[in-house]
């Protein structure tokens, strides 16, 4: 077999992003805070683009600065005169308005210059910022700076330190800190007793119960009792089994209740005060509004800053046709990138306002009668109204919240799947959860009600689901198996 090359021509289907639709699609997910710094970045890398400045458009003009306006000078002492602007269009040549570039764009444009990086602000003072809060290794190497003099001593607690989680915990032992530190473990243990003193107590522990000893040490706790418990009964005490607890120790289960406070109020995890997690704060990017019987729609644009297409750079672009070929070449680009990046804004926002209405639709009685008329929904079903991809619609429902009447919601949390009733019907997932959580809020402390009882009861409601099916939504809605749950009712006070 002879192996040779040779050029060949073939026409074949393929399907290609263009970056233009790439640009749309990153688009989608955003949520508006992202979507500012995207703006800002373009705007900072594409001259084309400017900010709209409401408030310097309200402000009325003098004849002399809309002449200089309209022929696209700076101000009107006439600065840029030497560039010979004379037409308030720009001379959009046959190569600059090819494919009728500009066609449905003249609300983005503008014969004026304004810079867009004025912001009418008021300057924040730096005394009242802060770089930084202290995370937990700072504070306790402060801590230790103050504590140990030697500095043998202040190196094995920097390597202590070091080794501690965001829980307060030690990620390895005493022996292998040792034989990283090169020092010996009795030394590690005593080093480690002083750190475990520091705020916050406990912080250098190696498991549960050396953090909670170490705190009650520090409260000076003299209940032997809690402290037996602590020592060796933890493995029972997360099993809630405290009717064995008390049998063991020989104690009523009202003395079990009051050292079970006590151990309520020590920290598992006292690392996690100086945790470094920020907040969030959900910033809405629907609002909806009941407007007499309707329901109306709104993008919530607030914050996001108006983009036009800048008429100085325009004339620029005019005037650099046919003598000079870089620049005409750089603001040519520039302009239709501009121009696609508006539109893919506007493609946005207007396939979020589609997506939003038509879950308004579709969950009315929900918006209009509460969780029990929510209705089951897929976003196959929102793709196909709206002619779109279902992955199209699963970014705009991404990181995106939608403010109503009944609260803040995700926009997923309208998605779920249906189960079928007694009549065949489609019921919500999240109907039934609802109805589950209700059915244990109301239930009998002593007689907590199993998974198969709470099948039976929605049963009755023409709810008929599988006992596995009921324990994985208990388990979704984060409560407790019922044996753990009586347990826990049995040491309540008792009106």
């Amino acid at each position: 077999m002879i192996l040779k090359q040779r050029l060949d021509q073939r026409q074949v289907q393929k399907l290609i992003l263009a970056p233009a639709l790439q640009q749309a699609i990153k688009l989608l997910p955003l949520t508006n805070l992202e979507l500012i710094e995207v703006i800002d970045a373009e705007l900072s890398q594409n001259p084309m683009i400017e900010i709209e400045d409401e408030a310097q458009e309200r402000k009325p003009k003098d004849s002399e600065t809309v002449a200089a306006e309209e022929a696209g000078v700076k101000n009107k002492e006439g600065l840029l005169d030497g560039l010979n602007l004379e037409s308030t269009e720009p001379k959009m040549n046959s190569e600059t308005a090819d494919d009728n570039s500009m066609a449905g764009f003249q609300e983005y444009l503008d014969d004026g210059f304004r810079p867009h990086f004025y912001e009418n602000r008021d300057a924040v003072s730096l005394e009242n910022t802060i770089s930084r809060t202290p995370s937990l290794w700072d504070h306790l190497n402060w801590q230790a700076t103050l504590t140990f003099f030697e500095a043998e001593d202040q190196r094995v607690a920097q390597d202590i330190i070091g080794d501690i989680n965001e829980d307060g915990y030690l990620s390895s032992g005493v022996e292998e800190l040792a034989r990283l530190s090169q020092t010996t473990p009795e030394r590690i243990d005593a080093v480690r007793g002083k750190i475990k003193t520091f705020d916050p107590v406990g912080c250098g522990s190696l498991d549960l119960r050396e953090a909670l000893l170490a705190q009650m040490d520090n409260l000076q706790v003299q209940d032997e009792t809690a402290r037996t418990i602590v020592t060796h009964h933890l493995a029972l005490l997360e099993k809630s089994d405290y009717a064995q607890i008390a049998r063991v120790l020989n104690i009523t289960l009202a003395d079990m209740r009051d050292r079970l406070d006590l151990i309520k109020s020590l920290d598992p995890t006292p690392g996690r005060k100086y945790s470094e997690e920020k907040t969030s704060y959900v910033v809405p990017d629907i609002i909806v509004s009941k407007e007499g019987d309707e329901w109306v729609i709104t993008v919530n644009d607030e914050g996001l800053p108006r983009l036009r297409i800048s008429g100085y750079y325009r004339q620029l672009l005019a005037q650099a046709s046919g003598r000079e070929a870089e620049a005409h070449r750089f603001l040519k680009d520039g302009l239709k990138k501009a121009l696609w990046f508006m539109r893919s804004l506007d493609q946005r926002n207007q396939t979020i306002q589609r997506v939003a209405r038509l879950i308004v639709d579709r969950q009315k009685d929900f918006f209009d009668k509460g969780i029990d008329f929510i209705k089951p929904l897929t976003l196959m079903e929102i793709a196909q109204d709206i002619g779109v991809h279902e992955s199209t619609v699963g970014r705009v429902v991404a990181n995106k919240y939608m403010t109503t009447p009944a609260g803040v919601f995700p926009l997923k949390y309208f998605f779920h799947k249906s189960l079928q009733g007694s009549y065949g019907e489609d019921v919500s997932s999240l109907k039934v959860k609802d109805k589950i959580r209700k059915l244990v809020e109301g239930e009998d402390g002593d007689n907590p009600l199993s998974d198969i009882e709470i099948g039976d009861l929605l049963a009755r409601e023409d709810l008929r689901i599988a006992r596995r099916t009921v324990a994985k939504y208990r388990n979704q809605l984060k409560i407790e198996p019922s044996h753990i749950r009586k347990r826990k009712s049995s040491m309540e006070e008792k009106t």
